[in-house]
């Protein structure tokens, strides 16, 4: 994400940011990543985002607290061998670790707020807003787990108040409602369960996110033609394709 300010903000560190990387490599400019969890699809493009190799340049990571273990030892565990050649701490840039504070904090011009959803896990989402535009990002998130018939009231509701009238709203959308019945707890939502919650919300715009793998283009083409054949929705459904901008 770009502002009016210069900075580079960036939602989770899967393999797409690689790509990201490569596309500001030599540029200035702080760069802030927040993550939502450590769950290895999140940071699994971690150890090949070049900016980490920049030693001029500043990085600041933040995400959610653990009762256990520091951001930094956690980190660690994945950028260390067995898994991976280069051990966080010999990173040659100028990288700072922070946890999510609680209340509303500053990065690069825009005002995050960050809350602890319904996600195996210490995991957070966040809401990001400049000026009157705000973002909603709640990639993994299963907001109807435990209620007997979902959309509940707001105040009960895991995320709510991150999404509640949001210009954007990137949300789970993972499975179909027969896939959601075997994996209820999981952490992930059905696709009729994150168009209720984008309604309760109150989004001007909706965009379903993390595709489940054994989902093929033409299965979410399918997907995404049945929803809007209800012609009932109250925002407007994007698509949420590989390499897509939004502007909010």
């Amino acid at each position: 994400m770009r502002g009016d300010r210069d900075g580079l903000l960036v939602l989770d560190a899967g393999t797409g940011i690689q790509r990201l990387g490569a596309a500001v490599r030599g540029s200035v400019g702080r760069i802030d990543l927040l993550l939502t969890h450590l769950h290895m699809d999140h940071i699994q493009g971690l150890g090949f985002f070049e900016p980490l190799s920049e030693p001029a340049r500043e990085i600041h990571i933040w995400g959610p607290s653990s009762p256990t273990l520091a951001q930094r030892p956690r980190l660690a565990r994945y950028l260390s061998p067995p898994l991976f050649p280069i051990r966080l701490r010999d990173l040659p840039c100028h990288l700072t670790l922070h946890d999510v504070p609680p209340e509303r904090f500053e990065v690069g011009g825009f005002e995050v707020e960050a809350e602890l959803v319904c996600h195996p896990g210490s995991t957070v989402g966040y809401r990001i807003s400049e000026r009157n535009r705000s973002l909603a990002y709640l990639p993994d998130h299963e907001p109807a787990l435990g209620m007997r018939a979902f959309p509940a009231k707001p105040e009960w509701t895991s995320g709510f108040d991150l999404a509640a009238d949001v210009d954007l709203l990137i949300h789970d959308a993972q499975y179909t409602a027969e896939e959601y019945q075997q994996r209820i707890g999981w952490g992930h939502s059905a696709m009729r369960n994150a168009l209720a919650f984008a309604a309760l919300s109150g989004a001007r715009r909706f965009v379903p996110f993390h595709h489940d793998p054994t989902h093929d283009d033409a299965m979410l083409d399918q997907i995404d033609a049945a929803v809007r054949a209800t012609g009932d929705l109250t925002f407007v459904l994007m698509a949420g394709t590989e390499g897509s901008t939004f502007e909010v």
